[in-house]
């Protein structure tokens, strides 16, 4: 007896589902990749955007102090082994007072923004065989994403320290309580060279 095969679909069906099946797994998996990089990147992202407008405004900061002379006239503003105006501990804690030279810049760039600061200053030590540090302003621990900046700033024999001005660095830099000593021991021309650094953070 002869019996008649009619073509049979599910073969193709199988198939079909099969092939969709595989589609949206590797479509959820790529999903599932870029869902889980793009949520730390986007909070990456807007953390280094935070960090590189600290970094800029420090900079800034340095740069068009120290062409004023402000900056130069901040490290100068130190008496009796703190700077004039700071706490018991000698730093500040916060924007120094009105009479400090960086005072105004600080305050633009720093102040009116909700962004805390460090201020340290490097110096050689020990006839520059170690360099050692001083803090100017002390705001706190700063976050994983603070941002830093720093300048080199060269001090002369001539230059005059303390609150009124009335000492030569040269003649009277390490018998008053200056913090640097003279980098070659004399101090008459090239006294020292510093490195102001700001370390800045969004409170």
């Amino acid at each position: 007896m002869f019996v008649e095969h009619f073509p049979d679909d599910r073969g193709q069906a199988h198939t079909l589902e099969a092939f969709t099946a595989a589609l949206l797994l590797v479509t959820g998996l790529i999903f599932a990749t870029q869902a889980t990089a793009v949520t730390p990147l986007s909070a990456s992202t807007s953390n280094q955007h935070v960090e590189n407008q600290a970094s800029i405004a420090a900079q800034d900061l340095l740069a068009t102090t120290e062409e004023s002379g402000n900056l130069t006239a901040a490290l100068l503003y130190y008496d009796n082994g703190s700077f004039v105006g700071g706490g018991d501990d000698g730093i500040y804690a916060g924007v120094p007072p009105e009479t400090h030279p960086l005072h105004d810049p600080l305050t633009e760039a720093f102040g009116e923004r909700q962004v805390a600061f460090d201020i340290d200053v490097y110096y050689p030590a020990d006839g520059g065989n170690r360099t050692t540090d001083v803090e100017m302003v002390d705001m706190g621990s700063p976050t994983d994403n603070a941002a830093t900046a720093s300048i080199r700033v060269a001090l002369y024999g001539d230059d005059r320290f303390g609150a009124d001005d009335q000492y030569e660095l040269a003649k009277n830099g390490s018998n008053e309580g200056y913090f640097a000593a003279p980098a070659d021991g004399t101090g008459e021309v090239l006294y020292t060279v510093v490195e102001v650094r700001i370390t800045a953070w969004q409170m």
